[in-house]
Formats: C-alpha cells, sequence, structure tokens
C-alpha cells in the first residue's frame, strides 16, 4: 500500500532526497515486460532498460517487481531486491488466460509499461483499467521499424487472414504482430505518463526523455587492471576494438571489418563479446572477415565491467536507420564509465551522448573509421584523457543517480506529491 500522509499540514515523510507533504508517495511499481525469457529481457541480466528503471525506483526508496512473459525457466542474474513474477509465453486466445493471471499478481500503486507490444502496454492498459492505478509507458524502441515503420500495410487475401487467424502458429495469434504494434501506438496518449531514452522517440511520440543509466560504481576503471583482463581472455596479443552487444545488421560492424581491411595491421582485432540470439549473422560475418574477429561468450552482467576494461578502443558503428536512430546504444556508456576512447557513428543520439569526449565518423564511412583508429592507436595518452572525460560526463548525465532524479518528477506528477 501507499503512504498516506494525513493532516493538514502537519506531518511530512523524507524518502531519501524527497519529502512528500501531504501527499501519496508509491511504495511499490510494478514493471510489466513482454519477453522476460533469458533471450529477451533477460539475455543481459541488470543491463537492459526495465532492470535500469528497477535500479533507478530502488534508488528512490521505491520497491519493484518485474512481471512478464517466457518461454523458458531459466534463472535471472539479476538483484535479488527486485521482485521477479514470470508467466507463461502463449499465443492467443491462450494468451489472454496468461495476461490476465499477470494482472491479477500486481502489487504495485504505479504500472510501468515496457515497450509498446500487446504483450507489455496492452496488458498495463488492461491493469490500470482493472485497478484504477496510473499507467507510465516507456518506449526503448520504435517497433514497428523492424518492419518496415509507418509504410507498413497488413493486406492479405481471405484465405490468408484466415490462416493466420486459425494455424497454430498464424501471424495474428502472435500477441506482438505488427498489426497489434499499429494498434498499440494508437493507444499512447492513453498512458498517464510516457518516458522514452532517446529524441528521435520523444519526438515520434512525445514524453520524458530519460536516458539510460549506468552503474558507475560498478563501472569503475579503479576496480580493473586492464593487462590482467587480457590475459584472462587471451587477448594479451592484440589491439582490440571490441563490440560488447549483438550484432545485427544496422550496427555497422561490416563497415568497421572493412576499415581493418583497410589498415592491414595483424595485432587487430574485433572482439565480439556474446553475439546474435536472432539469427546467424555471427557466421556470416566470420565467413568474410574471419582473420579479424575474436568471438568470446555472452559474460554475465557482473562480468562485463572486466571484459570492457580489456579494450583499447570501444566500437559503436551505427548505420544511419530508423532503428538505430531510436536506440540508446548501452556499449556507450559501458565505454563511458570505464573510461574508454570510443569510435561511434553521427547517427541518432550518439553525438549529444558522447559530447566531445569520443572518435565520431559519419555513417558507413569505412575509411573515416580505419583514421580514426589509426589516430586513437598513435596517440594513446590524449585518447586516454579524453577517455577519462567520458567518464565525467557519463556520471553527471548517464549515471543510476541522473535516471533517478528524472524518474522522481514523474512519479511527483503521477502522485501529485510536492518536492521540497
Amino acid at each position: 500500500m501507499p503512504v498516506k500522509v494525513q493532516g493538514e499540514g502537519e506531518l511530512n515523510i523524507k524518502k531519501d532526497n524527497l519529502t512528500i507533504h501531504n501527499k501519496i508517495w508509491p511504495s511499490k511499481v510494478s514493471i510489466i515486460v513482454g519477453d522476460l525469457s533469458a533471450e529477451g529481457a533477460g539475455r543481459w541480466g541488470g543491463a537492459v532498460r526495465p532492470f535500469l528503471l528497477a535500479t533507478a525506483l530502488r534508488q528512490l526508496g521505491i520497491a519493484v517487481e518485474i512481471l512478464g512473459f517466457t518461454n523458458d525457466n531459466i534463472p535471472l542474474s539479476i538483484a535479488p531486491e527486485v521482485t521477479i513474477k514470470r508467466f507463461p509465453q502463449t499465443q492467443y486466445p491462450r494468451f489472454l488466460n496468461s495476461a490476465r493471471c499477470l494482472i491479477q499478481a500486481i502489487e504495485g500503486d504505479i504500472i510501468y509499461a515496457y515497450k509498446t507490444k500487446a504483450s507489455s502496454f496492452g496488458v498495463g492498459l488492461l491493469a490500470k483499467k482493472w485497478y484504477k492505478k496510473p499507467l507510465i509507458l516507456d518506449i526503448d524502441d520504435w517497433e514497428m521499424s523492424w518492419h518496415g515503420g509507418d509504410q507498413w500495410r497488413y493486406q492479405p487475401s481471405f484465405r490468408q487472414r484466415y490462416r493466420d487467424l486459425v494455424k497454430p502458429n498464424g501471424a495474428l495469434r502472435q500477441p506482438d504482430n505488427p498489426v497489434y504494434l499499429k494498434q498499440m501506438e494508437k493507444r499512447i496518449s492513453q498512458a498517464d505518463a510516457v518516458t522514452v531514452h532517446t529524441s528521435f522517440l520523444q519526438y515520434k511520440f512525445g514524453g520524458i526523455c530519460i536516458p539510460n543509466g549506468k552503474n558507475i560504481h560498478q563501472f569503475n576503471p579503479e576496480k580493473y587492471d586492464s593487462a590482467s583482463s587480457r590475459q584472462q581472455f587471451g587477448l594479451e596479443d592484440y589491439k582490440v576494438l571490441m563490440f560488447p552487444g549483438a550484432p545485427r545488421p544496422y550496427k555497422g560492424l561490416e563497415d568497421l571489418l572493412i576499415a581493418l581491411e583497410i589498415l592491414k595491421q595483424p595485432n587487430l582485432r574485433l572482439v565480439i563479446v556474446g553475439g546474435s540470439p536472432y539469427d546467424d549473422y555471427d557466421q556470416q560475418l566470420h565467413e568474410r572477415w574471419g582473420q579479424y574477429i575474436i568471438q568470446l561468450p555472452k559474460l554475465s552482467y557482473e562480468e562485463m565491467p572486466r571484459i570492457v576494461s580489456a579494450a583499447d578502443i570501444i566500437v559503436v558503428p551505427q548505420r544511419d536507420t530508423a532503428a538505430a536512430q531510436a536506440q540508446f546504444p548501452l556499449k556507450l556508456t559501458d565505454g563511458m564509465a570505464m573510461a574508454k576512447p570510443i569510435l561511434a557513428t553521427s547517427v541518432g543520439d550518439i553525438p549529444v551522448i558522447l559530447g566531445d569526449t569520443g572518435y565520431i565518423v559519419p555513417p558507413g564511412d569505412s575509411k573515416a573509421m580505419a583514421h580514426k583508429i589509426a589516430e586513437i592507436l598513435n596517440n594513446p595518452e590524449a585518447a586516454r584523457h579524453k577517455g577519462y572525460r567520458a567518464r565525467e560526463r557519463c556520471i553527471q548525465h548517464y549515471s543510476i543517480d541522473a535516471m533517478a532524479t528524472s524518474l522522481s518528477a514523474q512519479v511527483l506528477h503521477l502522485t501529485g506529491a510536492e518536492k521540497f
């Protein structure tokens, strides 16, 4: 139950840096996630958006539960203080029963839906109506960008529509089919508040921009020895360009690998951490550029600062696509927090996030990438200085503390509480 303050101007309740006067401060927030499987939001443990929101909310003195759907029983590696409730990931019509069970399990005073999906925002709208509780929608991707954007249309023949509805794996039996995604976008105004994490998404959907926060105490270069980390992961003989994420075509790794071909330095390697859970794109990269690639297995969130400490350069070579413009690459703040030189492209908010603390090149320009890689490696002291300024910028603007401060304003707005 929420904390209620009685009386007329007689009693104040303090929550960390917030004083609530004659108002209600929530005791718990329920975050709804459409895919809480080990290959979905659970893939990177505490590194992805819903878990970052949970950490920031907990910093405000608010308990958090995360509810979502999964097709596995693999334990998630996250803080034990966050309650996890998982329900079967099913198709229509059985999905309605899973959604009902999830809604009945909600205990929060505020509902926070992650992504504009029927399996999250759609369930959140039903829960809002059921409980009469405020609903926040968090948008961290333009979901329709994966399906052709605003131009996408569902125009099947009568026979195909029947198949999509009736067959066991019919497209319209999938809760997050683009038909339903478009409907969810039309209902964004029904949320009581909207949070986004890039200017692209803010321009398209409105809301308040709350960039991803990094745990700058965990991602602290003073805790790790770069040489020891290199030795641990077998990288001591190489100059390491690190990509700690899941490769996909729009992330520009092909452009970067062409840059390595241009440089022709035998000790340069692109180190990919984790690989793609979506398709065989990793294999395609290896088939053409295998001599330049070292692939490491997926590591736990707790191990990520150690592997990042082994890098000479963190690379974020995004291509200029709608999907890339909508995203806030977590690899950026991984590198910034660990005071690493960062080579990135001028796509979306990347130039704003880095400011003058990184190395920016045009998207798709392999020659410019090759030039910057050589500049960074040939001027290590200047690169090191830029890396430390990147950490300072991360602490100021992209830490969990900064994220919590921005979130507190949304909580105050929804509850009517006053900040003193």
